[in-house]
């Protein structure tokens, strides 16, 4: 069996490190160099709208892609790094084809059986990794949604479970539900010492 040319290259990025609550998103996609797409950039520098249009053309055009994460229960068990590197390589593994190298954004990579580097700032560098950054930030954001949906009182659909001052006062106020990460300092201080009247 002889490798392709060009070498299949698998770009991957995480949502979610830094919130509060609910799960770190990871996704793996590798793109179809005869299906090229415009305006791929880093998720955090695109609009939310534009994000929305581009997630359904990657998922579309790309050779294959996944979407993985790793949950709260494992982030307060293994800590946020090492669930976000789970989640990368839950996303790689799901995989419908296999990559012939790995691109990690960031600066540590996970344990996977392909060749791997981790690339600073490769969501702005590296197409699939972009590529990659936008399906892990709305997968995340959808995740946000539903839970906003179900519990309003936290403003999650605005925030996106960010430890903003409004976040910040609506967990002192309404408690520590079971979608938090209990292990995060803002949140273990309210779960440890909870309001006397949850709402």
């Amino acid at each position: 069996m002889t490798t392709p040319d060009p070498r299949l290259i698998c770009g991957v990025d995480e949502a979610g490190r830094g919130p509060l609550c609910g799960s770190v998103v990871a996704a793996a996609v590798i793109l179809d160099p005869a299906r090229p797409i415009d305006g791929l950039a880093d998720s955090k520098k695109l609009t939310e709208k534009r994000r929305e249009q581009l997630a359904p053309i990657i998922r579309e055009r790309a050779l294959a892609w996944a979407v993985a994460e790793a949950s709260v229960e494992e982030i307060d068990r293994l800590n946020i790094l090492h669930a976000t590197m789970l989640a990368m390589k839950r996303a790689v593994e799901a995989l419908q084809i296999a990559p012939d190298e790995v691109l990690i954004d960031g600066n540590r990579c996970p344990q996977i059986a392909y060749p791997v580097q981790a690339i600073v700032k490769g969501d702005s560098l590296v197409a699939a990794i972009s590529a990659a950054s936008i399906l892990a930030k709305t997968g995340r954001d959808a995740q946000m949604l539903a839970l906003d949906a179900l519990h309003p009182q936290y403003g999650l659909a605005s925030h996106k479970g960010y430890p903003t001052a409004a976040h910040l006062a609506a967990i002192r106020q309404h408690g520590v539900k079971d979608f938090y990460r209990k292990s995060f300092g803002p949140v273990r201080a309210v779960w440890l010492n909870p309001p006397l009247f949850e709402t």
